[in-house]
C-alpha cells in the first residue's frame, strides 16, 4: 500500500450490551447515575472500588460509533483497531463470561463490519475480541472463543488483562489457549486493569495520576515478565503480543532482568535465550507521549537480535521503529476544557513519533501505519 494512513491500535469501546450490564450492577465495576455539580444527573464509570473522584464521567463517546468516527475525523485517523476497555469480563462467573464473550464478539464484528470504508478493501474499524478469562473457565471454552474470534473477519485479535484465570497469564492451564491463538494468527493486546496495591499511593488526594501513570505500566511490566520467565514465548514463538503503554517499564529494566535471571539458580537455565531477546518478539503501542521515551524504547527493542544466543551475542540491530504502533487510548484522557478541539493526548503521541530526530520518515511511517498494516494483515482485509 503506497498511500499514507494513520492507524490507531489503542482505541476503546464499551459496547451498548456491555454498558447495559454495567448499569445493572450495584457495585464496581458499574455505571452509576448521580446528581451533577451543574444540576441534573450524570453517569459515571466506577471501574474499581474506592476509585478516586467517584469514578469518571461517561457518555456517548464510550459506546456511540458516530462519536468515535467524529473523533477519528477530527484527528485525521483513517483506521482504528478498537477493543473493549477494562474490566472486560473479570467480574463474571465462568458460564456468564462465556455467554457474554460470544455475544460481545458478535456485537463488535457488526460494529466494525458496518463501519464506513477507507477504500474498497479496508474498513475504518477493526477489533480485538474478548476471551472469558475468569476463574474456573475450561480450556475448551477458551479455545472455542478463540475459534469464534478467528471466524469473524473484522476481528484481528484478542484483548486481555493480566490476571489470566486467576493465577496469572503464566498459568500452565492457559497453554491450550496460547496454542490456539498462535495457530489462528491472532494478535494479543495485553492491557492492564488492576495496577498495583492502592496502599502504595498514600493518603494525599492525587486523582487518577498515580494509578494510571505508574500502576498500570508496572502491572504490564510484571505480567509480560512472568510470561517470559514461564517460557511461554519459547513454547509459542509465533505469538504476536502487543503491549499497552509502550511496554511499561520493561524496556528500561530489561538488562537488569537479564542479569537477575543469569544469577538466579532457579531460572538461570530455564529460557532458550537471554531475556533481552524476547523484547524483539513483542510489539509496543506508542502511547508514551514523548519523543525521547519512544526513541529509547525503539533502541532497546532494535538490539534484541543481538541476544538470540545468551552465550554469543551478535550485532544485527533492526530498524528502531518497526515494533512500535501509534495509539490514542480514546475515549480516555479527553480535554478538560473545550470538547471541540483536538485532544492534547493524541497530539502528544503524534508529535512524539514525528519528533524522533534519529528516525527517517520511513521509520516514522512504520509507527504511524505500516507496522499496523503488517501486524494485522490489513492488506488482505475484505470490506
Amino acid at each position: 500500500m503506497s498511500s499514507r494512513l494513520l492507524i490507531d491500535v489503542h482505541n476503546h469501546v464499551y459496547l451498548p450490551r456491555y454498558a447495559s450490564l454495567l448499569r445493572s450492577r450495584s457495585n464496581a465495576p458499574r455505571i452509576l447515575s448521580r446528581l451533577a455539580v451543574s444540576g441534573g444527573t450524570e453517569e459515571r464509570l466506577l471501574i474499581l472500588d474506592h476509585e478516586p473522584s467517584g469514578g469518571r464521567p461517561v457518555g456517548p463517546q464510550y459506546w456511540d460509533r458516530s462519536e468515535k468516527l467524529k473523533f477519528m475525523d477530527l484527528h485525521g485517523i483513517d483506521i482504528s483497531i478498537v477493543s473493549s476497555a477494562n474490566p472486560w469480563l473479570d467480574f463474571l462467573s465462568a458460564s456468564s463470561a462465556v455467554d457474554m464473550a460470544k455475544s460481545l464478539n458478535e456485537d463488535l464484528e457488526e460494529y466494525c463490519q458496518t463501519s464506513p470504508t477507507v477504500s474498497l478493501s479496508l474498513k475504518r474499524l477493526y477489533g480485538f475480541g474478548l476471551l472469558p478469562l475468569v476463574p474456573s473457565v475450561s480450556s475448551n471454552s477458551l479455545v472455542q472463543i478463540v475459534d469464534q474470534i478467528s471466524s469473524l473477519p473484522h476481528l484481528k485479535g484478542v484483548i486481555m488483562g493480566t490476571r489470566g484465570i486467576g493465577k496469572g497469564l503464566d498459568d500452565e492451564a492457559l497453554n491450550p489457549m496460547w496454542e490456539a491463538i498462535e495457530r489462528k494468527g491472532l494478535v494479543i493486546f495485553l492491557h492492564p486493569h488492576y495496577g498495583v496495591g492502592k496502599e502504595e499511593w498514600g493518603e494525599k488526594e492525587n486523582g487518577h495520576v498515580l494509578p494510571l501513570a505508574l500502576g498500570f505500566p508496572m502491572e504490564t511490566t510484571i505480567a509480560v515478565t512472568r510470561l517470559i520467565l514461564a517460557g511461554v514465548l519459547d513454547r509459542y514463538p509465533n505469538l504476536r503480543l502487543l503491549l499497552a503503554h509502550s511496554g511499561g517499564a520493561l524496556p528500561q529494566l530489561s538488562s537488569r532482568l537479564a542479569s537477575c535471571i543469569h544469577h538466579d539458580p532457579v531460572v538461570a537455565s530455564r529460557l532458550k535465550h537471554d531475556a533481552r531477546y524476547y523484547l524483539g518478539k513483542l510489539w509496543f503501542d506508542a502511547v508514551a507521549y514523548g519523543s525521547e521515551e519512544l526513541e529509547f524504547v525503539g533502541k532497546v527493542v532494535s538490539r534484541a537480535t543481538r541476544y538470540k544466543s545468551a552465550s554469543a551475542p551478535t550485532e544485527t540491530d533492526v530498524p528502531q521503529s518497526n515494533k512500535l504502533l501509534f495509539g490514542t487510548d480514546y475515549p480516555f484522557f479527553p480535554p478538560l476544557e473545550a470538547q471541540n478541539e483536538k485532544w492534547r493526548s493524541v497530539l502528544d503521541n503524534l508529535e512524539a513519533i514525528n519528533g524522533v530526530e534519529s528516525w527517517t520518515q520511513d521509520e516514522k511511517d512504520n509507527a504511524l501505519y505500516q507496522n499496523a498494516i503488517d501486524l494485522f494483515g490489513l492488506n488482505q482485509s475484505k470490506a
